[in-house]
Parts: structure tokens; sequence; C-alpha cells
């Protein structure tokens, strides 16, 4: 487990220094960025916040903001909480609906957390033994998005 740890940090840090001028909008970026990787269960408004920014949608001011915007837009699983955690399917779908990334037959057609996580794992984003009800943690939020920043050359 420390060894995934250390490579899940080392691949973050890489990546973080090729794609730094994603996240240069941010502020506080260093000490968000410190926050999240030291977060045991990532919040869906922490996430919307920091997948906005990162996909270039919106810069905002708050948490708040960010997932009143995402909720409008229907970027997030119906029925959740600014404050729930977040589980691995609604990641799933933020991260498909807010990098407009293209998906398969049944998430085409359903565009719902089952398929958008179905999608990550067939693009080799989600990696290693997941479960799409499981909460993120920070390191592995920062590390999905990294994934997604590097295939889709943003």
């Amino acid at each position: 487990m420390k060894n995934l740890r250390s490579c899940y940090l080392y691949t973050f840090l890489i990546l973080y220094f090729i794609t730094a001028p994603c996240f240069l909008a941010a502020q506080s970026t260093a000490d968000e960025i410190e926050n999240l990787l030291n977060t045991k269960a990532v919040t869906y408004a922490q996430a919307v916040r920091f997948v906005l920014e990162a996909a270039n949608i919106t810069a905002v001011s708050g948490y708040e903001e960010a997932y009143h915007y995402a909720s409008e837009r229907s970027l997030l699983p119906k029925n959740i909480s600014m404050n729930q955690t977040m589980r691995l399917d609604g990641l799933s779908l933020l991260l498909m609906k807010s990098f407009n990334l293209k998906g398969g037959l049944f998430y085409s057609m359903f565009k719902n957390p089952h398929y958008a996580y179905r999608e990550l794992v067939y693009r080799d984003v989600i990696q290693g033994r997941a479960d799409p009800g499981m909460n993120v943690t920070g390191e592995r939020f920062l590390f999905y998005v990294n994934r997604i920043l590097t295939q889709e050359g943003f």
C-alpha cells in the first residue's frame, strides 16, 4: 500500500508540473492541492470546484458557487448534497461531463454515473481495484484528474 501511495504521489507530481498551466487560475492552488492530498474523503463541493477550473469551464470563488453551477448543468448525479462524500461513480460522471468526453454506446445513451465509471475504467483512467460505490480520497481524486488531463492533452 505504501508503494502504491508513493507511486500515486510521484505520478501526481510529474503530471502536475506538466499540466501546471491548467491549474494556475486557481487561487492558492498549492494549498488546495495539499489539502486534497491529505483528505481521506473528498466532498462533492471540493471536487466540483477543482474539476471546473482544471477543465477550464469556469473560475469560481467558492465551493457553494461551484456546486450550484455544476448542479444546474447536470454535471453531477441526482440526489446528492454539497457536503456528501464523493463516490467514484459520481466523480466519473463529473469528469466525463466536465471534460466533454465521448463515451461508448451505453454512456452515450444514458449518461449516468454507472456507465461513466465503466467508461473511465475502459479508458484506463481508473486503475487497479476499484468499486463504483467507494469513497474517493484526495490522492486518488488528483490522480484521476491528472490522468484525464494527460490523456486528453489539456
